[in-house]
């Protein structure tokens, strides 16, 4: 009879379970709340064109240094969105894409496919950067072009 009640008690250990939950201090209830997000922020950016011999084009180059205090793998897009501050209109989006540097984003396109030219100096770039919950945040710098006009 010992054996059997010592089983039965063994059985009941086995299969119960015991979960702790903090309490808020204020006389119970279950409280769980996650780390709050916080929001990516751009260390420092830039953007800007210059000749290749090699393609015989233009080359339009964007790259930023991105951060999170969730983590650098929080960050999961980057932007250059590009306009055109004389009219103020909007002209061309790229996309960044992650190197091999987890803080490191970077992008370059041949001129000829872009809608940009390297001779405007009248270009604004906001670099955009996203986390996993869309908070972002934006750099505006000036792109280094030829400038002529």
């Amino acid at each position: 009879m010992h054996k059997a009640l010592a089983l039965i008690g063994l059985a009941a250990m086995t299969t119960s379970g015991c979960v702790v939950y903090p309490s808020s201090g204020g006389g119970g209830g279950n409280t769980y709340e996650p780390a709050p997000n916080a929001t990516p922020y751009i260390n420092w950016a830039d953007a800007g064109c210059y000749y290749d011999g090699y393609f015989n084009d233009d080359i339009w180059y964007f790259q930023a240094d991105v951060d999170d205090a969730n983590g650098v793998f929080d960050v999961t897009a980057v932007y250059a969105d590009v306009y055109d501050i004389r009219t103020g209109q909007w002209v061309e989006t790229f996309e960044l894409f992650p190197t091999d540097d987890p803080y490191v984003w970077f992008s370059d396109w041949l001129g000829s496919t872009t809608y940009l030219d390297c001779y405007y100096g009248g270009y604004e770039v906001d670099i955009v950067a996203y986390d996993v919950y869309d908070a972002y945040d934006v750099l505006t710098l000036a792109p280094a072009t030829y400038n002529y006009y």
